[in-house]
């Protein structure tokens, strides 16, 4: 079994518009989301954050992520992404500025001032010599003591006019802050300026490619699972109702979707949605079927009744259990009789096999083998006895309106 990458994107957008996610852009191949504080718990694993958050009242600050459903078509799309950008691709997330491919700001100038100097942080660049001091041979005229041009009018001081103008708007040179990022005087004085670097956290759009497989798709597989076991809803009344006078009677219904495992050394699994009215005791097979073309909300809605039910959730969750189990009875179990035959031949072959080395061992091994050969048959027996496991995977509570079974 596997899945396209358009069923991966509807259910992981299934997911997103459930659990309240902001959708920041998205196309075909791709959906750049700001997490909700409930999907970013369940996704991102923070528990100390989440646990700080909840100690001292603060606002969350949740992740954003750029979710790739088919990566090769994504990556063939040239240019940076509006939202995100392709994460340590060209001109993306991840890129300092002056690495990008086309439509990335303009290079930072490196070392190559005058005097072989730093215009930021004021000391010799690597492998190239320091320039003379003031007033020394090679210094040009208006020169400052460290050998950097003089400051023009409206640009920071050891920074030139034509420097400053090849920077992004917004971005400027000045003193220990490039790119707006603080330098620390004495960490840069040791070591240098540091590289610009994309900013960490919340601010950061992260790329994650969601294919079929991938660790991400199981983690909302899981997520969803976890918090959609039990559910309750009721069936929207539409706007005719609303206007009537008399509320239309709803009836409850329990259902509950079966996970049956046929095992033996093979393995087949199936879903059986199974409903039953809480008010009649009426059984629906595929109740799913019931339920696709009925829009739902968690909400009361305006102008209906609830019904009171005949039976308790115990004696329909009883009702469902008997009906499972009478239709397990029927089955054709030509399957399970086949896998008898290859279990008793394989324990023939290990029976003759550890009887004849118990024979030919000495007293002292003997034990140790006869051991070996119960673990032996133990397995063997788990891998080839047939059996059945029912398991109930989603249940929930649904009002709807009364209708015809079919």
């Amino acid at each position: 079994m596997t899945l396209t990458p358009k069923q991966v994107q509807s259910q992981v957008m299934e997911y997103l518009m459930a659990t309240d996610c902001q959708i920041i852009e998205k196309s075909p191949v791709h959906v750049t989301v700001k997490l909700s504080p409930r999907a970013d718990r369940m996704l991102t694993d923070r528990p100390y954050y989440w646990g700080f958050v909840e100690r001292t009242g603060a606002e969350p600050e949740t992740l954003s992520f750029t979710f790739v459903f088919d990566p090769e078509t994504y990556d063939a799309v040239p240019g940076p992404r509006s939202a995100g950008g392709r994460a340590g691709g060209p001109g993306g997330a991840g890129t300092p500025h002056g690495t990008g491919g086309p439509g990335s700001p303009a290079p930072v100038p490196g070392p190559q001032a005058a005097g072989g100097r730093n215009p930021v942080a004021g000391f010799p660049a690597p492998g190239v010599p320091a320039a003379p001091g003031p007033g020394g041979a090679g210094s040009p005229p208006g020169a400052d003591r460290a050998g950097a041009p003089a400051p023009q009018p409206g640009t920071a001081p050891g920074v030139s006019a034509a420097q400053q103008a090849e920077l992004p708007a917004g971005v400027s040179l000045s003193g220990n802050t490039l790119a707006g990022t603080p330098q620390e005087g004495i960490l840069s004085r040791y070591f240098g300026v540091a590289p610009l670097l994309p900013r960490l956290g919340p601010g950061l759009i992260r790329r994650e490619d969601v294919v079929f497989g991938s660790k991400r798709l199981r983690q909302i597989w899981a997520a969803a699972r976890s918090e959609g076991r039990c559910l309750y809803l009721f069936e929207e009344p539409g706007a005719v109702q609303r206007r009537t006078i008399f509320p239309a009677a709803y009836e409850p219904w329990l259902a509950v979707c079966f996970k049956i495992e046929l095992s033996c050394d093979l393995k087949r699994e199936e879903l059986h949605f199974i409903g039953v009215s809480l008010l009649s005791g009426e059984i629906r097979e595929r109740f799913e079927h019931t339920l696709e073309e009925i829009p739902m909300t968690p909400r009361v809605p305006e102008n209906i009744h609830v019904q009171p039910s005949e039976l308790t959730l115990d004696e329909g969750a009883q009702l469902l259990e008997r009906h499972i189990t009478a239709g397990l009875a029927v089955q054709d179990y030509s399957w399970a009789m086949e896998a008898r035959k290859r279990l008793d031949a394989e324990l023939q072959i290990i029976d003759a096999y550890y009887q004849e080395l118990i024979r030919e061992t000495d007293e002292e091994r003997r034990g140790q083998v006869e051991e070996q050969y119960q673990s032996r048959r133990r397995e063997t027996s788990w891998q080839y006895k047939p059996h059945i496991a029912v398991s109930p995977v989603v249940y929930g509570l649904f009002h709807l309106r009364s209708r015809p079974q079919g």
